[in-house]
């Protein structure tokens, strides 16, 4: 392969894999432009690396040399994994980070088709890849979808207390899954933890005040 071929692949690879990571980079993601093009740079360099081998050596030991040029790609794609799960973070309930575990493998298959030489597929991957990242987001923004909220309440312990706090609750269109209590006799309080779910383009906070408001209320949180 000339110089110049073997230039081009890992120029190109590198530039796709830092356009996916730039737009990561813009929304705060944990893996940034830096990593994508790395990434892609470095399968980018293994797939090309995996094909000069299978000629060089078939070109040296004619009758010995039978390898498969896609055995280091292949070794790439089980190791990103690695990678992968280190971008996904668990917090309570929800989990955040595979959205960009995914596009860290994808960098890796772009940035090993580049190096195999289809340059076009790398470009319209990316293309891809990119509308999806940034056109469905904008979708999803304006799309009803199901949100799961846990919302503490801490009250005075009055007769009916719950039962009022619940009744608030769905009169903002959330749905009680279930309710957790706690009793504290010596402060006479009462702590109830509700986990809700509401169908919106985004949960409405009014709720909160309107918990506050509520007699023997003292504190509220959600989460």
């Amino acid at each position: 392969m000339p110089y110049g071929e073997f230039f081009c692949r890992l120029l190109l690879a590198a530039l796709l894999g830092g356009v996916i990571g730039l737009e990561r980079e813009i929304h705060g993601r944990p893996a940034g432009i830096r990593t994508y093009l790395i990434l892609s740079l470095g399968t980018a360099l293994l797939m090309v690396l995996s094909e000069y081998l299978l000629v060089a050596y078939h070109d040296k030991f004619p009758g010995l040399a039978q390898g498969d040029p896609g055995r280091i790609a292949g070794q790439a794609i089980t190791g990103i994994g690695f990678l992968g799960a280190g971008v996904i973070i668990r917090y309570k309930d929800s989990i955040r980070g595979l959205t960009t575990a995914a596009c860290v493998w994808l960098v890796c298959s772009v940035g090993l088709a580049v190096g195999a030489g289809f340059y076009l597929v790398g470009v319209a991957v990316t293309l891809m890849t990119l509308l999806a990242l940034i056109g469905l987001k904008a979708a999803e923004r304006r799309m009803k979808k199901d949100w799961f909220e846990e919302l503490e309440v801490v009250s005075a312990d009055l007769p009916g207390q719950v039962g009022r706090m619940e009744g608030l609750i769905r009169q903002h269109g959330f749905h009680v899954i279930s309710i957790g209590m706690k009793r504290n006799a010596e402060k006479n309080e009462l702590a109830a933890t509700f986990q809700l779910r509401v169908r919106a383009v985004q949960p409405q906070r009014e709720i909160l005040q309107d918990l506050l408001e509520l007699e023997g209320v003292r504190g509220v949180n959600i989460a």
